[in-house]
């Protein structure tokens, strides 16, 4: 599969992550690059100008000081065990508000390193070099995949997430060439596990979001046994990507997401192309299992393999015993307003 257009992994991000409100906040509409650098450069440009005309976040850190005037609370053991009364100053501790908090550190830390990576365009590393300067007392740290875990965001500081999301994922993929020493970054929509779950989370969050008919969810089963063992408990619990109903349809389709650089493969045997068996049957197993789960049009819901495409498009539909299934693509190499009418459109239904 040849390389998604970079404004269309900016929109896949914004649904992946539900956070639709920040397609606009970065104009990637008439951005003609073609690396994932410049895009995620612009981001944080964008996103950071945003947050200094908003006001950056502060919160109160403790800080202990040795002082001649009295701040907060006096710390009696360190004041006597260091003899400060002689000096004539005591040990204190007291809150402060303050902009050194760790959500600040992260992205200041990181648009440092990214203005420091050669490939980056000089333009968004210009721009980027100029918001770093910007930030008040903020230290510059290393990052490690343990700070990410450590902010706590809340109502009043939520809208760091997505940034801090663009940040993790420049962290992950930015590496130090040990030849040159310089900051390479690693395009992330090479990774096909990443790519596979970012595209999963958009289908979900696109469905949520841009149509009513169907209501999203996902399906959680154990294999049906007949009659029930005692080793049933060592069966692995199945979880579908996508479950779509529709009460007024009487229609369920289970969507399992694919990323992969084939969506039909040879087989030994034959020139012609056919489905990927391990895909096929993972979808029948959810088909045929949910048939024991008492639920609204389990018995005869459809399946549908989903696979991303912006090479030739697949669309094969097939009956089995019971039950309905589609191997279709999406193509994600055209304008992003194709891209929501052919999802719109594989369900059958309209748009919001």
């Amino acid at each position: 599969m040849n390389a998604i257009p970079v404004q269309n992994i900016y929109y896949l991000l914004c649904y992946a992550w539900n956070k639709l409100e920040e397609k606009d906040v970065t104009d990637v509409a008439a951005d003609d690059s073609t690396r994932l650098i410049d895009l995620f450069g612009k981001i944080l440009a964008a996103g950071t100008t945003h947050l200094f005309k908003r006001g950056l976040d502060r919160d109160y850190l403790q800080f202990d000081e040795d002082t001649r005037r009295l701040r907060g609370k006096i710390n009696f053991g360190p004041t006597l065990r260091r003899a400060l009364l002689q000096t004539g100053k005591i040990n204190c501790s007291y809150d402060e508000l303050s902009y050194n908090v760790l959500h600040n550190q992260i992205l200041k830390s990181t648009i440092r390193r990214l203005f420091y990576v050669p490939a980056l365009d000089r333009k968004i590393g210009k721009d980027l070099a100029a918001l770093y300067r910007r930030f008040p007392a903020v230290d510059d740290i290393e990052i490690t995949g343990q700070d990410f875990g450590r902010v706590r965001l809340h109502r009043n500081n939520y809208y760091y997430d997505f940034l801090l999301k663009v940040c993790r994922i420049i962290h992950e993929n930015l590496l130090i060439d040990e030849r040159t020493g310089e900051y390479k970054f690693m395009d992330f929509d090479r990774n096909e596990t990443k790519m596979r779950l970012m595209f999963e989370e958009f289908v979900r969050n696109f469905y949520r979001l841009e149509q009513t008919t169907f209501s999203v969810d996902r399906d959680y089963l154990n294999w049906q046994t007949d009659p029930a063992g005692q080793d049933d408990h060592f069966l692995p619990r199945m979880q579908t990507d996508i479950s779509l109903y529709s009460a007024s349809l009487a229609r369920k389709i289970v969507i399992d997401t694919k990323f992969s650089q084939t969506t039909l493969i040879k087989s030994y045997h034959s020139e012609t192309e056919k489905v990927k068996t391990g895909n096929l049957y993972q979808m029948y197993a959810y088909l045929k299992n949910l048939e024991y789960h008492d639920g609204p049009g389990n018995e005869n819901c459809e399946g549908m393999l989903l696979y991303p495409t912006v090479a030739e498009p697949v669309d094969l539909n097939f009956s089995l015993p019971g039950h309905r299934l589609r191997v279709c693509t999406i193509n994600l190499d055209q304008e992003w307003t194709g891209i929501h009418q052919d999802l719109i459109g594989l369900l059958g239904v309209n748009a919001n």
